[in-house]
């Protein structure tokens, strides 16, 4: 039964598995097609090929081939496509460089990764201290990518062979410091040859891509679209923040697919989307809500959940959910097996939970220069001699009717909002901190919905305010990596075997079901004027029903934008109805001096 349920081979040539390869029928087929919009610029596909060859022509002449990593960094643009195509085409393999992340974050995944070359643009150069000679700026040396031909490059022993490296994903790890995942071409186009055929995307479609590219689900919306001829539209990183701006771009570029996460759908939702019995609704990266699932069967044709880690290249298991209260994570994709193992290592029974192993040709090459660590989550596959099995650490279970199930991590890594955390990561640079002698980091959503990180501190001396906990953690982390909130204790809780009693934590007293209140109350004493909406424990959806309160009530809109980077005070005083008119200068200008750098670097071209 097992094996007759992992019979999913699809045919395809593997010798032939490269993501050019896969991405030039479409060019030749649909060349004045549109491939790409992104406000009012768009590109054909006869446009973005030229473009992507030209800069392939560039980076081959900066010794980038084959086996070499390629930073990019780059803001969500025509450029950033262009880019990551261009990379691919030369041989290389990209390794996406968020603007957004810490300065200390986007040094170590650049030295850690041994960058042979970093793809940027001028204004983000002050993020990261490289060698101008080891630099390519898409801006600053526009003329000579001009002058470079056309056509593709050739296809000799500089470029890319189907076990070469594609792109390496960094993701959190529990040491304190990220892990690069290494994804061959031969996985990604399995993928993506997999997807075509289900969910299905064809030549018709419209995607919405609101993902940034360190995020590994990026792939799907980026590079699907291209090889079924589909159109790509490119949400800015404000429209993908903002539940209002989303819906208006959905109503007018006419997307017939979006892929998101439920943290992003809800807001959707929240914002009144109205969806279309045509719209296709991808959601993964977290387990689906059975009330957001019945939401979204209300509004779309067509509601699949996704499944999938990046070490076995974005999604393994697929299901198209028809009924809300039935909530699965489906079957194995294209030439993909899953084994529900036990402690042992042995298969566990139809119907008994086991830890979720992964096999088949979406497996990836492990982790960058980390071959110990590659060694104890890709182990031997003893179903397919030579190939690898990927430990998960997801708990799940096959269902009788061949469905599987997916019933939480057996360790204490997480996701929030979309994003995989290694809850050891926040605990590993939080314990860094002087005052800081004992910390342990859990989720908490003690309201269906919103999820939050709680970090527990036993203080050496005296307690550090949490506005103090999170600028030292800021300094490492991302944003998204930040607990919301900063519980004191006295001492670890602890179970008879000396374990932590997670269950024995307490809930933090601070948090309020009033996401704006904070915003109304910024004069109010029990308010730190000075702090941010995110210091007082509020998060990226809470941060949309702000927005939507403050807008209902006072008639004006702001940017989500701001809510992350400007303090209450400001954000207050601006919007009062007696308030002078704005200086001239940028709010970029009025941001504390610690946030001015991320804050601008993170901002849209």
């Amino acid at each position: 039964q097992l094996a007759r349920w992992n019979d999913t081979g699809m045919g395809y040539d593997p010798a032939a598995a490269t993501i050019p390869q896969l991405l030039a029928g479409p060019v030749q087929r649909h060349p004045a097609a549109v491939a790409l919009r992104r406000g009012p610029r768009s590109l054909t596909y006869a446009e973005l090929e030229a473009l992507s060859n030209r800069l392939a022509h560039a980076l081959r002449a900066r010794g980038i081939s084959r086996g070499q990593l390629v930073g990019l960094c780059l803001e969500r643009s025509p450029e950033m496509l262009v880019a990551q195509l261009a990379i691919l085409k030369a041989g290389a393999a990209y390794v996406p460089l968020d603007p957004a992340f810490p300065a200390e974050r986007l040094a170590y995944m650049a030295q850690d990764a041994q960058l042979a070359l970093l793809l940027t643009q001028s204004s983000l150069t002050g993020l990261l201290p490289w060698p101008r000679e080891r630099t390519l700026l898409v801006d600053a040396d526009a003329a000579l990518l001009a002058a470079q031909p056309d056509s593709p490059p050739p296809a000799d022993e500089l470029a890319a062979r189907p076990e070469d490296a594609a792109y390496v994903i960094y993701t959190s790890g529990s040491t304190g410091r990220p892990k690069g995942v290494v994804v061959p071409h031969r996985a990604v186009v399995n993928f993506l040859l997999s997807m075509a055929r289900a969910p299905g995307l064809s030549a018709s479609d419209r995607l919405l891509a609101v993902t940034t590219l360190s995020f590994d689900i990026a792939v799907l919306e980026l590079l699907l679209p291209l090889s079924v001829g589909a159109q790509i539209v490119l949400a800015s990183r404000d429209e993908a923040m903002d539940g209002q701006a989303l819906c208006a771009l959905l109503l007018s570029s006419q997307a017939t697919v979006m892929q998101a996460t439920p943290a992003t759908w809800r807001m959707l939702v929240e914002a009144g989307w109205a969806g279309s019995p045509a719209f296709k609704a991808l959601i993964g990266g977290e387990p689906l809500p059975p009330d957001l699932a019945a939401q979204l069967l209300e509004r779309c044709g067509q509601l699949w959940n996704m499944y999938g880690p990046t070490e076995t290249t974005v999604w393994s298991t697929i299901m198209r959910i028809t009924d809300a209260r039935d909530i699965t994570i489906g079957r194995p994709i294209a030439n993909t097996q899953v084994h529900i193992l036990d402690p042992r290592g042995q298969p566990c029974p139809i119907g008994v939970p086991g830890e979720i192993c992964i096999g088949g040709d979406g497996v990836t090459l492990g982790y960058l220069r980390r071959p110990e660590l590659t060694a104890e989550r890709f182990i031997d596959d003893p179903w397919r001699p030579g190939a690898r099995l990927y430990r998960t650490g997801d708990r799940g279970r096959w269902r009788h009717d061949g469905l599987l199930e997916h019933h939480g991590r057996m360790d204490f890594q997480v996701k929030v909002r979309g994003y995989r955390i290694e809850l050891g990561e926040i605990e590993a640079n939080l314990a860094t901190h002087p005052q800081v002698a004992r910390n342990v980091v859990i989720v908490r959503e003690d309201r269906p919905g919103d999820a939050r990180l709680v970090a527990y501190v036993v203080p050496r001396d005296e307690m550090p305010g949490a506005q103090a906990l999170r600028e030292h953690l800021r300094q490492s982390l991302p944003e998204y990596m930040l607990p919301q909130h900063y519980v004191q204790l006295q001492a670890i809780p602890l179970l008879p075997n000396g374990k932590i009693d997670r269950k024995a934590l307490p809930a933090p007293t601070e948090a309020s079901a009033d996401a704006s209140a904070p915003v109304r109350d910024a004069a109010a004493p029990r308010t730190p004027a000075e702090a941010a909406f995110f210091d007082l424990g509020g998060h990226s959806l809470l941060a949309m029903r702000a927005v939507g309160e403050m807008e209902a009530a006072l008639g004006s809109r702001i940017p989500v934008r701001r809510l992350i980077f400007e303090t209450l005070a400001q954000i207050a005083a601006s919007m009062a109805p007696e308030a002078a008119p704005p200086p001239r200068r940028s709010w970029l200008d009025r941001l504390p001096r610690s946030r001015r750098a991320r804050a601008r670097a993170s901002v849209e071209d």
